[in-house]
């Protein structure tokens, strides 16, 4: 089946102004200044003149929910189909936290293949903060060679919560990564949480200075959590590395003014990502009583920054929203994301002249339509 899209202001994410894209199925099959086809032979809808970009990624969403860290009863459930549909995030990379054990390995595979059925695209990582790796299969190789979802690896340092890895044991990590990414044609990366520890990122930018065709392996995440590992993610970025900020965990600054500052401190805005840290679970201690309490992180902060970035900082849209569009593509290997272009995915976001999002396309059907979301989880009222 064909759909037409007339009339659109394209953001592919570069800007390419009044643009016709033509669907096919799940895919992409032409874009063009004009394209003139019979009513007959597909379906035409007249966007006149809204922002059309490519559909929202979000690499870092805990789609089984979080571990629990306060007892059983704190398992953070999981992701819902609406969530995501509602802030335009149209693929997903789901993966466990703290917990391996409750939270497992196989239940996060199959929530990827239920999102999968409920018309967006989701993948994920193996293993979980842990060490030694848990995996589907006998290792991190064969997940990534012979589980269709996995696309990478899961690992946590710098954090009190972490398995403390070595620099060596990274480096081993990373050798099973890119064998099962060569062997897979996935490309692979090993994402990594970072905690508040002094220690930061420091392993990484001593692999970074002396292996630097690892690098673009290596996808750290959480950099905003303290300003100190901000600055090594500053280094980090300018060595080459993809640095990740997350907008709904710890921050010591909001995510859009860290892209400035980032920015003017010399590193790229390809190397940039924003990610959501999606139903992970977010600890607050109450100033007053200094109780610890834990909250799902929200997933809808992304575009969030984004706009803030356009309207606060006064970054062009075209560059704002690669955050969440081709950076993150990039990053993970994913070549038919991310882009508005002939034989990418047919995945679109529709956004309104101030930048309301008001239409959503997964996989070449509307999801959201003027607002109201259409595709909802089956066991979603």
């Amino acid at each position: 089946m064909f759909t037409l899209i007339k009339n659109a202001n394209l953001y592919a994410p570069a800007y390419l102004g009044k643009t016709d894209i033509l669907l096919c199925g799940e895919k992409i099959a032409h874009i063009s200044k004009t394209i003139e086809l019979n009513e007959s032979f597909c379906h035409t809808i007249d966007v006149q003149g809204k922002i059309v970009t490519p559909g929202f990624i979000d690499q870092h969403v805990h789609i089984t929910g979080g571990g629990g860290q306060q007892g059983y009863a704190s398992l953070v459930p999981e992701v819902t189909m609406s969530e995501l549909v509602a802030c335009g995030t149209t693929t997903v990379l789901g993966m466990l936290g703290t917990d391996g054990f409750a939270k497992e390995l196989t239940t996060l595979y199959a929530k990827a293949k239920a999102i999968d059925d409920d018309g967006l695209s989701a993948y994920m990582l193996t293993n979980y903060y842990g060490l030694p790796t848990k995996t589907l299969m006998n290792s991190v190789a064969d997940d990534l060679i012979f589980i269709d979802k996995v696309i990478g690896c899961k690992l946590a340092m710098s954090d009190d919560r972490s398995p403390f890895p070595t620099e060596q044991e990274i480096l081993r990590i990373i050798h099973q990564v890119r064998l099962g990414g060569f062997t897979s044609g996935k490309g692979g990366i090993l994402h990594i949480h970072l905690g508040a520890l002094p220690e930061g990122i420091e392993p990484l930018l001593n692999i970074a200075r002396h292996y630097p065709t690892l690098i673009s392996y290596l996808s750290p995440t959480h950099l905003i959590r303290t300003e100190a590992l901000f600055m090594q993610a500053v280094e980090f970025g300018k060595l080459g590395g993809m640095i990740d900020f997350s907008t709904g965990g710890s921050k010591f600054d909001t995510p859009h003014r860290c892209v400035i500052r980032a920015l003017q401190a010399g590193v790229p805005l390809d190397r940039i990502t924003f990610s959501s840290d999606g139903h992970g679970g977010v600890r607050r201690v109450n100033p007053e009583t200094g109780e610890i309490s834990y909250r799902p992180a929200p997933l809808n902060l992304n575009f969030k920054e984004v706009v803030a970035l356009v309207n606060e900082e006064g970054v062009p849209l075209e560059q704002a929203i690669t955050l969440i569009t081709s950076n993150p593509a990039r990053n993970l290997k994913l070549r038919a994301k991310g882009i508005v272009a002939q034989g990418a995915d047919a995945d679109l976001c529709f956004l309104a002249e101030d930048l309301q999002l008001t239409d959503v396309i997964a996989r070449g059907k509307f999801v959201m339509q003027d607002g109201t979301i259409v595709k909802k989880g089956r066991y979603e009222l």
